[in-house]
Order: structure tokens, then C-alpha cells, then sequence
């Protein structure tokens, strides 16, 4: 790794830190109060389930997660330093297997990808900052503005679009969310652009028409080419919690979600939420966020989320 890198891992690790405070303060703390001067018994074990629970990383995760803990460390006087470090390699095993980064497949021309998820979860803004990242690789970029009952979000689509170089297709506010799906596939092909993000209505999971307008999109795209979208990229918001469970759970039936971006990691206490979703769905984690910057959507590196989140001072 050269020096550069290294500077720019550091520095990401750093925001992410920073970011995962909220969170990692409550476990940090937490730990401190339960391990300082005690033998790791079964009371002991117990109040760090559920401090684990609390920080919602989920009850059947944090069960398996003290556990494992205590297995070689029982009766033993731990510190909390070395349970935030035993911590973080527990979490890291979790999140090791679904730490993928997203992919873009150069022989699809275009790679189409629809991006789905409840309102406010930063769809948009998700895919303007990958529309940057691929653009700024030198790759054609088109954007369809999918959530056509939002004035707001067709605009910030087209803002994003200028920023990048994209072209964004868009039609009247209220209009057929699938026609503009089927038209923006078109266009890309016929541009022979790298990579569509198509970008949807923000929906409950449970209203059932919203979801089965989106299920409309799908068929709609599938009648051009079976095999599109090639992509589902669910957006959570970690500031939802455990809703996020419920949310991961509805869409991966609706669009079969190949992958996920949690954001706003900055805004809240709950980021153990995504070692829940990981931890129960298996899906790839391809990116999270942790502010509103271009920069601040970044791959995910499961060790660096994880020692972040448990509050380990360890060095990355």
C-alpha cells in the first residue's frame, strides 16, 4: 500500500470513528461499566448481552456474540480495553463475509441498477455519489429520476447529474414511474453508457401499492431483458434501528435486493443495526455513509466498521 493510501485509509478510518461516535459512546461506555475490576462470570456475560441488544445489534447476534466471548475468557479478570478488542473481532467475523464492494460488469453496456428504499433513506444522494465515483473513472453514466411523485427529488437528480457529466431522463411529477424505467434503459442503450441507476419512488415497505408499483418497474424492465435490472441496491438508514430488519426483509421479496448501502451512521446511536442485517441476511454490504460529503460514501471494510463501532483504540 503506498503512502497515499495509507494517508487515505487512515483519514477514512478517522471519519468513520468519528461518524460511529454516537454509537460506539453507548457500547465504549457501556463495557467500561460492566468490566471494570470483574471476573468475567454469567451475571457479567448477561449484562453484556444485553448491552449488545440495547445497541441493536439484535438478540439472537448478541447472544452469540457474548458467548463466544466468554468461551475462552470465563472466570478470567478481563479489562474492558481487551472486551472492546474481543468485541470487535466478534463483530468483524460477521461482517467479514458481506464486506463486497460494488461491482460494475463492463459487458453489460449498461450495467442497470435500481436503487430502492423507504423516504428519507438518501436514495438520491446515494446515487449521485456513485454516479461521481464511476464518472470520475471515465465511465458513461445515466441517471433515471424514478421517483416521479417528488418535484424535489427529479430536481436533485438533475443536480447531481450536472455535477457529474450524466444525463438524467425524467418525466412530468406523477408520471409512469416503469415507462421512464423502460425509456432511460433505452436511452442508456442506445448511448452505449457503462451504467444505468435508476432511481425509485421512496416507499413504506408496508403499503402494499407503492410496493406493487415498484414490482411494476421490475416487470416492465424484465420485458426488454430478462436479466435487468442486473442489480437491487437496498439504501437503510441506520437512524431507523431495528426497523431496518423489517425493511431489509419486505424489499429482498419484492426486487430480490443483491446488495446494500447504509447511511447516515453519523446521525445516530444505532449502527449495530447493520451487524444484525448481516448477521441474518447475508446480503453484501457494498458501501455505508457517514456524512453528507462527496467522499463520504466509502466502501466497507468490515474490520475498520467494526473496531469504529466497539470503541477499540487498538491500531487499524
Amino acid at each position: 500500500m503506498s503512502d497515499l493510501e495509507q494517508k487515505e485509509k487512515k483519514g477514512w478510518f478517522r471519519r468513520l470513528k468519528e461518524g460511529l461516535k454516537k454509537s460506539s459512546n453507548a457500547i465504549s461506555t457501556g463495557i467500561t461499566d460492566i468490566f471494570t475490576k470483574r471476573k468475567l462470570d454469567d451475571d457479567v456475560l448477561e449484562e453484556l448481552e444485553e448491552l449488545l441488544i440495547t445497541s441493536d445489534l439484535g438478540v439472537t447476534t448478541a447472544a452469540r456474540i457474548a458467548a463466544n466471548i466468554g468461551k475462552s475468557r470465563y472466570d478470567k479478570e478481563i479489562s474492558p480495553e481487551e472486551i472492546r478488542e474481543a468485541l470487535a473481532e466478534e463483530v468483524a467475523a460477521i461482517l467479514k463475509p458481506v464486506a463486497l464492494p460494488f461491482e460494475l460488469k463492463t459487458d453489460l453496456k449498461p450495467h442497470v441498477v435500481l436503487v430502492v428504499g423507504v423516504n428519507g433513506s438518501g436514495k438520491t444522494t446515494t446515487i449521485g455519489k456513485l454516479a461521481k465515483q464511476y464518472a470520475d473513472q471515465g465511465k458513461k453514466v445515466l441517471l433515471a429520476a424514478g421517483d416521479t411523485f417528488r418535484a424535489a427529488a427529479v430536481e436533485q437528480l438533475t443536480i447531481w447529474g450536472e455535477r457529474t457529466g450524466a444525463k438524467v431522463v425524467t418525466t412530468k411529477v406523477g408520471g409512469d414511474a416503469a415507462g421512464l424505467a423502460y425509456s432511460a434503459y433505452e436511452e442508456a442503450k442506445a448511448d452505449n453508457a457503462d451504467l444505468l441507476l435508476i432511481d425509485t419512488a421512496g416507499r413504506l415497505q408496508n403499503k402494499a401499492d407503492l410496493m406493487a408499483e415498484l414490482e411494476k418497474v421490475i416487470r416492465v424492465l424484465k420485458k426488454l431483458d430478462p436479466d435487468i435490472p442486473h442489480s437491487c441496491l437496498l439504501v437503510l438508514d441506520a437512524t431507523t434501528g431495528q426497523n431496518a430488519l423489517n425493511q431489509a426483509e419486505i424489499f429482498g421479496k419484492v426486487c430480490e435486493v443483491s446488495g446494500l448501502v447504509m447511511t447516515k451512521l453519523d446521525g445516530t446511536a444505532r449502527g449495530g443495526v447493520l451487524v444484525a442485517i448481516a448477521d441474518k441476511f447475508k446480503l453484501p454490504v457494498h458501501a455505508i455513509g457517514v456524512g453528507e460529503g462527496i467522499d463520504d460514501l466509502q466502501p466497507f471494510a468490515a474490520m475498520d466498521f467494526a473496531k469504529a463501532l466497539s470503541g477499540s483504540t487498538e491500531n487499524i
